[in-house]
């Protein structure tokens, strides 16, 4: 009896250090996320009234219904789901290609580690940095000095060269989108490859040496095997893929005008909601393009996980049902 009131007393004790323990954390998150998170909600039903002091009045679905109506929010989505396509389309299939390949056990690839390792660096770079760093390269402040079309006129004969030569590539819309889905597939694909590659290990052996007794190449092996039972992490890819892409901020705002130029080209929802809510100071607005892109990203969420969910393990959910009702 005594030693079981002790090991009770013992527990209390450890709770009350985990208590302690996780408390920075739980301020720090109220502090940083939950507080901005709820205030941002509440701000969106809001109208500045002005003053010295900004001071709020509550007009309801005002800004919702203003939001509706505004081109610009719409164009600036069509932007963002444009350069998602373009980066997300070539990511999946160059991390697909890697991944089997890393992982193919008939090959016994050297180095796997150093690889993943390299392919998974520029994932660790600040997208400032990297915006700033693709902005000198292809010419922001001039297309004469850019780094890339100096290295292209080097192929083209002295006596050949001339002023329009250059090519100015961030007053070209497609040329931009271009750069920043490049920039956005670069940055990701080393981190797709590595979830793909974590899927992959995660399938049995006993599936592929089945497959090998009974003969299958490894194409056979891949599009029978592999790629059916990747269908969970690829869903995931896709969500998160797309809640960042919809998240889209850094790089077009930083590698040309910080107002998505050319012609809006590459002003995504984030860059619009910041051109509204910290350049046009219109906070509560602002706030409403926040909100307005959640609800956005959690209904194509919702849609994507019920297209993509496995239709076998729906049906065979339902089948149980009806036999626990027999």
């Amino acid at each position: 009896m005594g030693a079981r009131i002790q090991s009770t007393g013992n527990a209390a004790k450890l709770q009350r250090w985990g208590y302690i323990f996780i408390f920075p954390f739980i301020l720090i998150y109220v502090i940083f996320h939950l507080y901005p998170l709820l205030y941002t909600f509440v701000l969106a039903f809001m109208e500045n009234i002005g003053g010295v002091r900004p001071e709020f009045e509550f007009r309801g679905l005002a800004n919702f219904s203003r939001l509706i109506g505004e081109r610009q929010f719409w164009l600036a989505l069509g932007n963002t789901f444009i350069i998602w396509g373009i980066n997300f389309v070539p990511q999946l299939g160059l991390a697909l290609l890697l991944s089997i390949w890393l992982s193919d056990a008939r090959l016994n690839l050297k180095l796997k580690g150093p690889f993943r390792a390299i392919i998974y660096m520029p994932n660790l770079l600040a997208a400032a940095a990297v915006a700033m760093l693709f902005r000198t390269l292809f010419g922001q402040d001039g297309p004469a000095q850019a780094p890339v079309n100096q290295f292209l006129l080097s192929f083209v004969p002295v006596e050949e060269r001339g002023v329009g030569m250059a090519i100015d590539f961030f007053r070209s819309v497609w040329l931009s989108r271009g750069i920043t889905a490049f920039i956005q597939f670069w940055m990701w694909y080393g981190h797709t490859v590595i979830l793909l590659m974590a899927g992959i290990t995660s399938i049995s052996t006993t599936y592929f040496e089945a497959a090998r007794i009974d003969g299958a190449n490894s194409w056979q092996t891949t599009w029978r095997i592999t790629l059916p039972l990747l269908r969970p992490i690829m869903l995931f890819i896709l969500v998160t893929s797309m809640i960042g892409g919809m998240q889209m901020f850094e790089i077009p705002f930083l590698l040309t005008d910080m107002r998505g130029g050319p012609d809006f080209s590459i002003r995504t929802g984030m860059v619009f909601m910041y051109n509204v809510g910290f350049q046009a100071h219109d906070h509560t607005f602002a706030a409403a393009i926040s909100v307005g892109i959640f609800v956005i990203t959690f209904i194509l969420a919702v849609i994507i996980f019920f297209l993509m969910r496995d239709r076998s393990d729906v049906s065979r959910r339902r089948d149980l049902g009806k036999v626990r009702r027999v």
